[in-house]
């Protein structure tokens, strides 16, 4: 799988660890930067890893930062992204199982690097059942260009 990655200052050295992981199981690795533990605006690496994803030069996305949460929103900007902060195996597991996430967010000062390495594991190791999901995750996808509020 073609998997793009991307940080901000506060998660290179775990988006660092994860990428190694990424292509010792095989996977191609697209790194959407950061490169170095210079201070950086988290917004502008979640909408690169999002924007690579939705333009299918990437088959799945990881993000880091310093609490996974920024980077996901920024993320989800994006449409067709369905980005999920996970802190652990099973939180990653059901992410990709119920909500289909195509990009997983981690939080480097809040996960270990263990529990951060098994939660990338159990995504890429699960499957989106489908099923009763599907309705619900069509219904994520359908709020993509919503705009409240304005003139149309």
């Amino acid at each position: 799988m073609r998997i793009a990655v991307g940080s901000d200052h506060a998660g290179f050295q775990l988006k660092q660890t994860l990428a190694e992981r990424l292509r010792d199981l095989g996977h191609d690795v697209v790194d959407c930067g950061t490169h170095s533990e210079d201070r950086v605006d988290y917004p502008d690496f979640g909408a690169a890893v999002g924007r690579t994803v939705a333009s299918g030069d990437a088959e799945g996305g990881l993000c880091v930062c310093g609490s996974g949460i920024g980077i996901a929103m920024a993320a989800n900007k994006i449409a067709g992204i369905r980005a999920a902060t996970v802190h652990d195996a099973t939180s990653a597991r059901l992410a990709r199982e119920h909500n289909d996430a195509n990009v997983i967010c981690i939080g480097e000062r809040l996960t270990g690097q263990q529990v951060a390495l098994d939660a990338l594991d159990a995504w890429l190791e699960a499957e989106f059942e489908g099923g009763r999901h599907e309705g619900r995750v069509a219904k994520l996808d359908a709020l993509g260009g919503e705009v409240v509020g304005q003139p149309d």
